[in-house]
């Protein structure tokens, strides 16, 4: 499980996606004939914001997860440290050039997972990601 996936799960998000990619070959049928496409499903949107909101209320540290990386990952109970944020930028396709300079790839890196979180049904404000 990938940095992200274990963001999403944090917050609730992806399960029903990762059951369904590690569903074992043998249980799928084996289709004769094309069929005709299935309708996409929707994705059920999870209140992103309330949780994160109520864990900043319940945690003793100052956190502002609304612009900062560090306190997001803080307030989710995961790995902050420099190399965990440099995974998550490296698993997330960070450019190059932000790489070496730890603001720019920290402002990077926080709009993108939120970005990210919201496409994959987080209620997360455009204001938050623009």
């Amino acid at each position: 499980m990938g940095f992200f996936n274990s963001i999403l799960s944090k917050l609730g998000l992806g399960q029903a996606q990762a059951a369904e990619t590690n569903k074992p070959v043998a249980d799928q049928p084996v289709a004769e004939s094309v069929t005709a496409p299935r309708a996409p499903e929707a994705i059920t949107v999870v209140d992103v914001i309330s949780q994160l909101e109520d864990r900043e209320a319940a945690s003793e540290q100052k956190l502002n997860w609304r612009v900062s990386i560090v306190d997001l990952l803080k307030l989710l109970d995961l790995d902050s440290s420099f190399s965990a944020r440099k995974e998550l930028a490296t698993e997330l396709n960070c450019p190059a050039e932000l790489m070496n300079d730890s603001a720019q790839m920290n402002m990077w890196l926080h709009k993108t997972v939120l970005a990210r979180i919201a496409e994959n049904g987080g209620n997360i404000p455009q204001s938050l990601i623009n």
